[in-house]
């Protein structure tokens, strides 16, 4: 047994297809480069979505084999966006095809417009996502049993953004988590409180509500102070932060989500601070059960090609360590530096290998390697 183990279970990997299988919507990313999305002429395509981004992170860095569990039309689009999750090479045999009328009235590919932002300029997003397949998924639309079952998945990741897309989405993330808890699988759920989503919702109690059932049934929470408050209710009554790096509050309402939520282990969260769009300071905190906490290395001068993504790829680097059987520290260090990678390329995800983020973690320099 190592010591991770007293704290964090490693699940059972003994025949298992998968080591993660994310729940959530994948969009296409449409990126101007550095032009502006009401003046471009040309975007670059990508494939993106909150949950998703983490199941990329481990399979094209880290090697891990995992699947998507989304709904796509069944038209060109569709088959587009089927298309770039395969070359990540994230398995697709789960996906749901709905039939499309045509015109997408009844069912669509969200769209997510992101400028990466320059220097005074900060990054924007632009979200056209209604009507999309994915926020039509319902808790019967997948056999969760064969999912989570002897032959199913390790571990189970989803996330605030596609529990709020829908009552049926919320409702079948609830269902996820707790099918998997039954068999054992491991879950991690990020809050990625998004108040656009959140406020267009009928019942104005919806985002604690669903977010603390949710989160009850979770290993590995990743949230902060702020969204602690917004999605579980949980304000934790200390000072607030004296800079943005500074983890205190943080710290302080990790303690009161653990006493809320007993079948919590881990809570994880990064540290930004944006001094510009192109330059960020970056880091994180993990703290475990019992007291345990530790942070990494904090970069105060991260220079930042396009900041989409860098908070999935922390996820996915974490997970791994998690998977890996990693100590506490060295799960982390690998997340932190898996989502300073994915920040230093366009589009969500990384396009790293595990050789460069152990160069990042052992903090080697930036020199040229020929």
């Amino acid at each position: 047994m190592t010591a991770i183990d007293t704290v964090f279970p490693r699940p059972p990997s003994d025949q298992r297809r998968w080591d993660c299988v994310a729940l959530g919507e994948v969009m296409l990313r449409f990126d101007p480069g550095e032009a502006r999305i009401r003046s471009a002429r040309e975007f670059r395509v990508w494939e993106g979505g909150g949950e998703y981004n983490v199941a990329r992170g481990l399979r094209k860095t880290f090697g891990r084999p995992t699947a998507v569990l989304t709904a796509l039309p069944r038209n060109e689009i569709g088959l587009l966006v089927e298309d770039l999750i395969l070359q990540g090479g994230v398995d697709t045999g789960r996906i749901v095809w709905r039939e499309h009328d045509g015109v997408g009235r009844n069912t669509r590919v969200g769209l997510n417009f992101t400028e990466r932002g320059f220097g005074v300029r900060a990054a924007l997003g632009v979200s056209d996502r209604a009507y999309s397949a994915a926020s039509q998924i319902a808790p019967d639309e997948f056999d969760w049993d064969v999912l989570f079952g002897a032959g199913g998945t390790r571990w189970l990741h989803t996330g605030g953004i596609f529990a709020a897309l829908s009552e049926s989405t919320a409702q079948t993330a609830l269902a996820a988590v707790r099918h998997a808890r039954r068999h054992g699988v491991a879950v991690s759920y990020d809050l990625n409180y998004r108040a656009s989503l959140w406020n267009s919702h009928p019942d104005p109690d919806a985002a604690r509500r669903v977010n603390r059932a949710i989160a009850a049934e979770c290993d590995l929470l990743i949230g902060d102070e702020f969204s602690f408050a917004s999605c579980l209710g949980l304000e934790h009554g200390g000072a607030a932060r004296a800079t943005p790096m500074d983890s205190a509050p943080a710290d302080a309402a990790c303690l009161r989500v653990f006493e809320a939520l007993p079948n919590l282990k881990l809570i994880a969260f990064p540290l930004r601070e944006a001094h510009s769009a192109s330059r960020n300071a970056w880091g994180g905190v993990l703290h475990a059960r019992g007291g345990r906490r530790c942070q990494s290395l904090l970069r105060h001068e991260l220079d930042i090609l396009d900041r989409v993504g860098g908070g999935d790829a922390f996820v996915a680097g974490l997970i791994h360590g998690l998977l890996d059987g990693a100590d506490l520290q060295r799960a982390l260090d690998l997340g932190v530096a898996h989502g300073a990678l994915a920040m230093t390329t366009p589009g969500d995800n990384a396009m790293t290998s595990l050789d460069e983020v152990e160069a990042v973690v052992r903090g080697d320099g930036a020199a040229a390697r020929r």
